[in-house]
Order: C-alpha cells, then sequence, then structure tokens
C-alpha cells in the first residue's frame, strides 16, 4: 500500500512514530513537538486508544494534550470494525490538525481499523498535511509493511520476525519499537533482509523519529534510533535458511543516531547535530600508508 496521493498545493504531513514509554509527566518533548506541529493552542488533536484495552488510555492522552494547552483533544472508542462506520469518528478526523494512535497491541490495531473508512480518513489528512503520531502499536502500523511480532534477544534468524501489512503511511521503512529495551536488533535485521529497498527503524523508549515532507527524520527524545540500511546488501542466506536456522547478512549499514540526528532516507545519509560537522560522516575512511603505519606508536 503505497501512501496516499498529495496535491499540489501544500506537502504531507509530519509521520511521528514512537518508541513508547515516552515522558507523560515530566518535560513531555516529544508529545509537545507534536502538539507545536499540530497548530499549538489552535491544535484538534484525535487520539486513537484502539491499540489498548485499557479503558484509561484515551482519557490519559485526553488529559496529557489537554495540560500541554491544546484548544481541543478528543478521543475515539473504536473497538471493533463496526465503530469505524461511526459518520461521528470521520468528521472528527476531517477537522483534526493532528492525530495520535497510541500503545498496545499492532495486530488489534490492524485488524479493526485496516481497509476502514478511518484508516483512509487518516491517510488522507496525512496527505493533507495532518502530522499522525503513534507510539509503540500505533508506530508500528505506521508502515506499509508492518512488523506483527518476533523473538526478542535473538539473532537474525528464519521466522524470527512476522509481518503483516500496515497502514501506509509511508512505504520507506519498516519501524520496531522498545527496540534497545528488548534487545530487537536481530528481528529487525531479519525484518529488513526481507526485501532490502526497506529502511529499518529501531526506535527506543521515549524517543521518536519526526520524518517530513522532505523524507528527513529528526530524532527527539532521550533513547536512540537505530538505522538498518540493507540497500547495498551483497549476500543474504535468508533465501534457503531453514526455520530458526541464522542468517548471514553482508554488506548491511547501521547508524544509531541520538537526538538532534539527522537522517535523510531518499540518500540513505545519517548527520549528526552539529551541521559543521556533517561532511565528516560522508568522507571515505582514511587509509594509512605503509610509512604511517610504521611510524605509528604503539
Amino acid at each position: 500500500m503505497c501512501p496516499a496521493p498529495v496535491s499540489h498545493d501544500h506537502d504531507r504531513g509530519f509521520i511521528i512514530p514512537i518508541g513508547g514509554g515516552e515522558d507523560r509527566v515530566k518535560e513531555m518533548h516529544i508529545h509537545r513537538k507534536f502538539l507545536e506541529l499540530a497548530g499549538g493552542s489552535e491544535a484538534d488533536i484525535v487520539v486513537i486508544p484502539t491499540a489498548s484495552q485499557l479503558e484509561s488510555t484515551g482519557p490519559d492522552y485526553h488529559e496529557i494534550f489537554t495540560e500541554l494547552g491544546a484548544g481541543k483533544v478528543e478521543f475515539l472508542p473504536i473497538n471493533s470494525r463496526e465503530d469505524c462506520n461511526n459518520p461521528a469518528f470521520g468528521e472528527l478526523l476531517k477537522r483534526a490538525t493532528g492525530i495520535f494512535m497510541t500503545g498496545g497491541n499492532q495486530l488489534r490495531l490492524s485488524t479493526i481499523l485496516g481497509g476502514t473508512d478511518v484508516a483512509q480518513t487518516i491517510r488522507r489528512r496525512n496527505a493533507a498535511g495532518i502530522p499522525v503520531a503513534g507510539t509503540s502499536a500505533g508506530a508500528s502500523i505506521m508502515s506499509e509493511h508492518m512488523i506483527s511480532g518476533g523473538d526478542s534477544n535473538s539473532a537474525p534468524a528464519e521466522g524470527a520476525v512476522s509481518l503483516a501489512p500496515g497502514m501506509g503511511l509511508t512505504n520507506a521503512v519498516i519501524i520496531d519499537q522498545h527496540f534497545t529495551q528488548r534487545n530487537r536488533l536481530g528481528r529487525l535485521l531479519t525484518a529488513t533482509s526481507h526485501n532490502p529497498f526497506l529502511i529499518g527503524l529501531g526506535i527506543d523508549e521515549d524517543t521518536a523519529a519526526f520524518i517530513g515532507p522532505d523524507n528527513i527524520l529528526e530524532v527527539v527524545g532521550s533513547g536512540t534510533v537505530t538505522v538498518v540500511d540493507a540497500g547495498k546488501l551483497c549476500y543474504s542466506s535468508l533465501w534457503d535458511a531453514g526455520e530458526g536456522e541464522a542468517l548471514s547478512l553482508l554488506g548491511l549499514k547501521v547508524d544509531v543516531m541520538g537526538e538532534g540526528c539527522t537522517y535523510d532516507l531518499s540518500a540513505r545519509q545519517a548527520y549528526p547535530p552539529d551541521n559543521q560537522a556533517n561532511r565528516f560522516c560522508s568522507l571515505p575512511a582514511v587509509k594509512l600508508d605503509e610509512t604511517d603505519d610504521k611510524a605509528a606508536p604503539g
């Protein structure tokens, strides 16, 4: 599923996957930045708590965005596919200036929202310039291909990850969350090996990737975003590996980025926060000649 088409008179809205466990009490940097993009005091925020089965999730986020100064906050109690046909929900989404999907179970979210008017409206609103954020399960569903499950604390292996269709707000990346906290590097590597076109984003808790309409990603939060680029993969054993067999993946590129780092998804290039240092990321490694090597101490 490709992202909804964008008209010529405006840009696509930000896509903001969050790794879960975001700070909801102290500084709330991620929520504040999302709210700013959505219009600040004029913002009309719609929260979709469908991934969660806790009745408190919708009211909790209503309180968060209200306390941060949003002009209006609503949450949609969508618990079935039938709920997605409620015309009142569609109207709330059509006037929203920011949409936020909560955490929970991404398969619950995809099986309830997938293919419905609600999902199509979210895609169209993002194409019309409205920022869409999602935390944990709400982050995973943003991509065309969604990680629906798999092994943590595992090496890359055949069968280590389960994939399902996502919402398709972007078809450039595949997203995993709670990344460092649950040691999910192995399953993200496995996921990207299925189609090396995709860029893997492993997002830590209390960390977000703010992806702009120019395909530039900025890291916000206290953790890191790990970028796995398999675009120049020169060898993969995935195609003939047996169930549970460890994979050989040669030629991968991995960047680990903290707050303020940026990544150009089109150029597949990472940059540090200091713009003056950006040029060093593109320089080839320095190779010592024989004389320098001999002269080196130790």
